[in-house]
């Protein structure tokens, strides 16, 4: 009866060891975490990109109309 207590007792231990190992692993978090905060920067970088290039393309047609206004 002893060895299918001590058995048991290993097993058990060696399940609540493992599933408390598993939920405490935290190993590739801190790539995932740089992974997203790259991508968020490049989708916040491309959304700048086409902001100023708008504002831009703005600019130069108000330029190119009042030098046609100037000097016609």
């Amino acid at each position: 009866m002893s060895d299918l207590a001590l058995l048991t007792f290993v097993a058990t231990r060696n399940l609540l060891a493992s599933s408390v190992g598993r939920l405490d692993d935290q190993r590739g978090e801190g790539v995932i975490s740089a992974a997203i905060a790259v991508l968020v920067m490049a989708f916040l970088g491309v959304a700048m990109y086409k902001a100023f290039q708008g504002m831009f393309q703005d600019t130069a047609d108000k330029t190119t109309n009042q030098i046609d206004q100037i000097g016609g």
